[in-house]
């Protein structure tokens, strides 16, 4: 049960920090005094950050004890901090920071913990049993789309093990720059998708026959990928001459369809440790709440995962890059403290070559719900990250080759951030907003964590858990990180449904391609 508040509440983070964030719903009127005795002297909308003492212009604006910005005119204690009156300050120079100054030590191991997955031959475990359809270009996605329905309908009822059928449709794979050095970030990642735990290793792929990204490279082995053995009979390629007409193409497809949900349809869920989970944590429509309720549940969550021996993936470049200087220290050695800066630079020159950068980040909903800008929103960002060390980085679309936790580097954009730790390997996925999105994966159950009381009451059958109750104190971060961590087991055992598998809301894969298209 969630309590409403009767007295002005706000929320400050850090001892040094000279803002704080109000709490109660809608906000507080100019007159509101706290317990502590600061008194607003304008009306300050809910989330949004209140002086806590005098700021002169050009003074630094704290919060999360880091610098957000810098005040653009004097402000008065008890003033509404708004947007406009905080100056962006310069990104952390990379060449500067420490690397693995700070590394943190190993948790204690938690044991005795299980989930009943779908072990694969790899060794992998998926939390789903899917058959998996790989496209090689978008001008199939329409057929593959058609027969999906089909065998939904024709095939399905006949092998009750099987969860389901998921098209890997994209916009990839002719007229694009296939030999430019970005194209083997869309390359790998498709690649990688076919190989989700959740798919079983059951690899099919549809392709036109004309188009750039022929089924033999998509599938070849490179530098950072393993090659993917299939037969030709597992490939439909529906420009091929024994195809008549559109009905044989359904056919065809249909066909290598049912072979492979044959054997997926044995396949039985057994009882596997805690460690063989890959969790991805993602957040989207964020709000100043996320820092401070969801994201630190979400760090414990985190954290109790890696004392399992599970790998737990956070992305989110543009969301990571103000923050970087809390995570260079924390990386495990070195080389990890390198890559981490490797896919900073990355990601600034990518920018660049936009004529853009990453103030381009906070979006209207995030500054409605309170962040000034993206050094505020990576602050709260990076809290999905928890306390353990970083033990490895990835680029976009790579798969993992340790355990523990990982920055997978990915755009920031909900959608395409999703597609790429689902080709990294994720087999579950946490998402947090305070703003509030029915965003889900077809292949990856999503649960979904509201970071305020009031959304999670108005989306009551979206949000799968409220994290709003840390705001009011009616729960502490760890007890909310305790019960998204049970509702990860129960969700990857296939004992309880996420809202937006219930209502089969899935958002389409966005791949990540910044080579040229041509």
């Amino acid at each position: 049960m969630n309590i409403t508040l009767t007295e002005a509440r706000c929320i400050k983070v850090h001892a040094t920090d000279n803002v704080a964030i109000v709490v109660n719903d809608q906000g507080l009127p100019a007159g509101s005094t706290f317990p502590d005795g600061l008194t607003l002297t304008e009306h300050v909308p809910q989330g949004h950050k209140v002086a806590l003492s005098s700021i002169a212009k050009g003074a630094a604006i704290l919060r999360y004890g880091e610098v957000i910005g810098y005040a653009a005119r004097d402000i008065a204690q008890g003033s509404w901090i708004e947007e406009s009156l905080v100056v962006l300050p310069e990104a952390p120079a990379l060449e500067t920071l420490p690397l693995a100054t700070r590394v943190p030590p190993a948790l204690p191991p938690l044991t005795g913990y299980t989930f009943k997955g779908y072990r694969n031959a790899d060794g992998s475990v998926g939390t789903r049993n899917l058959l998996g359809i790989t496209t090689s270009v978008h001008c199939v996605a329409g057929v593959v789309d058609y027969v999906v329905q089909m065998i939904e309908k024709q095939l399905l009822p006949r092998f009750p093990n099987v969860d389901g059928v998921v098209a890997l449709n994209h916009l990839y794979g002719c007229g694009v720059a296939i030999n430019a050095p970005a194209a083997v970030v869309p390359i790998r990642t498709i690649h990688n998708l076919a190989l989700n735990p959740n798919f079983g290793g059951e690899i099919m792929v549809v392709s036109l026959g004309c188009e750039k990204l022929q089924p033999e490279r998509l599938l070849a082995a490179s530098d950072d990928v393993q090659a993917i053995d299939i037969g030709d009979n597992d490939i439909v390629r529906l420009q091929d001459e024994q195809h008549t007409g559109f009905g044989a193409m359904v056919a065809a497809i249909m066909q290598v369809a049912e072979r492979h949900l044959e054997r997926l349809n044995q396949r039985q869920r057994e009882t596997c440790p805690a460690a063989d989970l890959v969790i991805g944590m993602q957040c989207g429509g964020s709000d100043a709440f996320s820092g401070v309720t969801a994201n630190p549940a979400v760090g414990f969550t985190s954290d109790l995962l890696v004392r399992c021996g599970a790998t737990v993936m956070f992305s989110e470049v543009t969301e990571v890059r103000d923050a970087i200087h809390l995570l260079t220290p924390r990386a495990a050695d070195e080389h990890v403290g390198k890559r981490l800066l490797e896919e900073m630079q990355w990601y600034d020159d990518y920018l660049s070559q936009g004529q853009t950068d990453r103030s381009a980040n906070p979006s209207p909903g995030n500054k409605k719900g309170g962040l000034a800008n993206v050094v505020e929103k990576a602050l709260g960002s990076i809290a999905k990250s928890g306390s353990s060390a970083i033990v490895e980085v990835l680029s976009a679309g790579q798969r993992p080759t340790k355990r523990g936790l990982i920055f997978a580097a990915t755009p920031a954009s909900d959608f395409v951030c999703g597609t790429q730790q689902m080709a990294s390997g994720i087999t579950l996925q946490v998402f947090t907003t305070g703003r509030g999105t029915p965003y889900g994966l077809a292949a990856i159950p999503v649960i979904k964590m509201a970071t305020r009381s009031a959304l999670a009451q108005r989306w009551h059958d979206l949000m799968d858990i409220n994290a709003g109750t840390i705001a009011t104190g009616e729960e502490s971060i760890e007890q909310v990180g305790w019960r998204l961590f049970e509702c990860i087991l129960a969700i990857a055992s296939g004992d309880q449904q996420t809202w937006s598998d219930r209502w089969g809301i899935h958002n389409a894969l966005a791949v990540f391609n910044p080579a040229p298209v041509t």
